[in-house]
Order: structure tokens, then C-alpha cells, then sequence
């Protein structure tokens, strides 16, 4: 594994936590962890369960008993890696956004086939029992004909002007800022629960132009240096966009980390010809249905708690209304993959739609340069 921070940490617990819950999936085995911080990286290692620590992530490609890579390193370095992966013949997991480019994202994939492995990107939030649920009602059409689909990432962390300039905020490390971080995870949700994006249009807004230099960086959290220097915020703060499906519905997305209040407010609601639900991740495991053939007298958005076995997943936890948390969706994420190795199949999501979220996001960003709509066609 390459990387030891806050998705470092969420992968291992994943790995670790797998085979107790899912006996029928492979047994992960934790070899070794990689960081740039020789010191930091071993008490990484040796705290999340891992074998071994190293600081050169190209001795995991000559090693014969790794067959995995997993990267949730900065984005500027997914592409390097993973193309190196491909060609030693390693399956590859990355974490989200795929690349920075829609360009390097089509390399990493064109890799990965051409190598004939497996590849899986890191849309977590796709694993929560009640979204699932969401999928069932679609594609058994318990929701009807699809009109609206609208989301928003609401976060806070960066309201303080004070707040160090974190790799996140720097667009040749991270791409790009609210729009790849959290509407990644929003473009992909609408991938996969109503289909494919035909045009967009978008704007964006840097509210805080310049921060103070970071000593130290962990996670969503980071410290100043002393002397006050700053440096340019070259990323967005907030980014909108409308889409229009193929199917004919409608979108509207909001990503911002500027929302005062909203520590993390992932959600989404999804409007049919036959009824809607909602979900909200902050209280990721109720589902709010409606259907409009309730009788009335009786109808009104209902709280399903995905918790009870008929919900995907929920058998291997605890008794029906035992809720699980944020980290309960990267453990199904790696049943998904582990299930794939064994089964000699493709993992779900993969580069595939790495590309096609990637293939969105510039889309919008064209958009915003361009002032106009954007058909997603002009980019393929």
C-alpha cells in the first residue's frame, strides 16, 4: 500500500476487519506499507497491521509476494504508479480522482488492460447498504421514469482564511479543489444510479486567494509555519454545475468546502415518475422513500433503516437497527475487490468509470472556461 494518512489508515482497518466479517472473501494478506517519511511510515506500519514499511514504492513492484497495489498517495502520483503496477502485472486499487488529467486517467486505464490485471478506483460511498438500496428501487423500477437527480458535498473545513495551504488546495498535486474531491464522488453516484451525463455547464469560486505556508499536514488537517509566508490557492473552493442525462433527467451538483455548519454533508435525492428517495450520509443508514400510489392518508417520506438482512451487506454486521459507520463502506469496497480476484472478474467501479467521473469533471471545467454548455461527447 502506497500511502499511510487518512485513507491509508481507512484501507488497512478494511483489510484487517475484512475476514472477520466475510469469511467467504480472500484473506488479504498486509505486506508492506509505503511512505515518504521513514519514521512515520513504520508507525504506521506498525500500528495498522502491516508486515514491513519501506520509502521506495518501486521495491513493492519486484517483489513476488505482492500482488496488489493499493495507492491513496497524493494524486500527482496515481499515474506513475499505477502504470509501473500495471507493467510489473500487479492488481491495482487507486483511490478517487483517478489521475489529474482526463488524459492521464485514459493512460492508467489503457495500462491496466493492456496488462490483462485487475483495477478498481475508490468510490466508497457507492458501498452504503441504503444506497444500494436506492440502486434496487431504480432498476427494478419501483421509482419509475427518472426526472431529477440533485446532489451536494457540503463541507467547512477551509471557512478559517488561516488555514495552511494542504497539498488538497494545490492544483499540481490535487488536480483541482472542491469539484475532483467531493464531486468526484457525486459525479460517480449519478453515474451509478441514473446513468451516463450527456452535457454540463458549471461556475467556480476561489473565495480564499492566498494561505499561510504548511509545517505539517495530516489528513483534513494541517499547521503553519511561523513566519507567516503565504502561497497562491490555485485550486476551487466551490464549484456548481448543471447536467442533463442521456436518459433525458436532470442534474444539479454542489460541491463546496465553505458550507459554515456542514462538516460533511453528502447527499442526494432522486425524483421518478413513480415516487423519490433521499439519502443523506450523515445519517447514512436511512433511506427516505416515497411512492406516490400510497394511499393519502398515509403518504410522506418514510425512513427505511438499511440495517435488516433483505439490505446488501447488513447480514454479515450486527441484528437488524445496529447501525455501522463511514468505515463500514471501504470494508465493502474491498469485499468487492477481494470477491473479484477470487472470481477472475473486473471489480465495480473500476478505471472505467475512474475515467468517465474524470471525463465529467473537465467537462465542467471547460464549461466554467468556456461560459457555455459542454457535451461530454466533445471529450471522448
Amino acid at each position: 500500500m502506497v500511502g499511510y494518512k487518512f485513507m491509508g489508515k481507512a484501507h488497512s482497518h478494511a483489510y484487517r476487519d475484512l475476514p472477520l466479517f466475510f469469511p467467504e472473501s480472500l484473506r488479504p494478506e498486509m505486506k508492506v506499507i509505503c511512505g515518504r517519511n521513514e519514521s512515520e511510515v513504520a508507525k504506521a506500519a506498525a500500528q495498522f497491521g502491516w508486515e514491513e514499511s519501506t520509502t521506495d514504492w518501486k521495491s513493492l513492484l519486484e517483489r513476488e509476494d505482492i500482488d496488489l497495489i493499493d495507492i491513496n498517495a497524493p494524486s500527482d502520483v496515481h499515474k506513475e504508479i499505477a502504470i509501473a503496477a500495471a507493467h510489473a502485472g500487479k492488481h491495482i486499487f487507486c483511490e478517487k480522482p483517478l489521475a489529474l488529467t482526463l488524459q492521464d486517467s485514459k493512460e492508467m486505464l489503457e495500462a491496466a488492460e493492456a496488462a490483462g490485471v485487475k483495477h478498481m478506483v475508490g468510490f466508497n460511498y457507492r458501498f452504503a447498504p441504503a444506497v444500494l438500496l436506492a440502486k434496487k428501487l431504480v432498476e427494478e423500477g419501483r421509482l419509475g421514469e427518472i426526472y431529477h437527480f440533485r446532489a451536494f458535498f457540503l463541507q467547512d473545513w477551509l471557512v478559517d482564511p488561516n488555514f495552511p495551504l494542504a497539498w488538497r488546495l494545490q492544483k499540481e498535486i490535487a488536480g483541482s479543489g472542491s469539484h475532483g474531491d467531493l464531486g468526484a464522488h457525486l459525479i460517480d453516484m449519478a453515474h451509478y444510479l441514473v446513468g451516463d451525463v450527456a452535457e454540463v455547464i458549471g461556475m467556480n469560486e476561489t473565495f480564499i486567494k492566498e494561505r499561510p505556508l504548511p509545517a505539517n499536514m495530516t489528513g483534513l488537517s494541517a499547521s503553519s509555519n511561523a513566519d507567516g509566508e503565504k502561497g497562491p490557492v490555485t485550486v476551487d473552493d466551490a464549484t456548481l454545475f448543471l447536467a442533463r442525462f442521456k436518459n433525458g433527467a436532470l442534474g444539479s451538483f454542489e460541491a463546496t468546502r465553505f458550507a459554515s455548519g456542514h462538516r460533511s454533508t453528502n447527499s442526494f435525492e432522486i425524483n421518478g415518475s413513480k415516487g423519490s428517495v433521499i439519502f443523506d450520509f450523515e445519517r447514512m443508514n436511512e433511506l427516505q422513500v416515497y411512492f406516490n400510489d400510497d394511499k393519502e392518508d398515509v403518504q410522506g417520506f418514510r425512513r427505511v433503516v438499511a440495517t435488516d438482512p433483505a439490505h446488501a451487506f447488513s447480514e454479515a454486521w450486527w441484528p437488524p437497527g445496529h447501525t455501522i459507520g463511514y468505515e463500514h463502506t471501504f470494508i465493502h469496497e474491498m469485499v468487492e475487490l477481494m470477491d473479484a480476484l477470487r472470481e477472475d472478474r473486473q471489480p465495480v467501479p473500476n478505471f472505467r468509470d475512474g475515467v468517465k467521473c474524470q471525463q465529467v469533471l473537465e467537462a465542467v471545467d471547460l464549461s466554467i472556461e468556456k461560459r457555455q454548455w459542454i457535451q461530454i461527447s466533445e471529450l471522448d
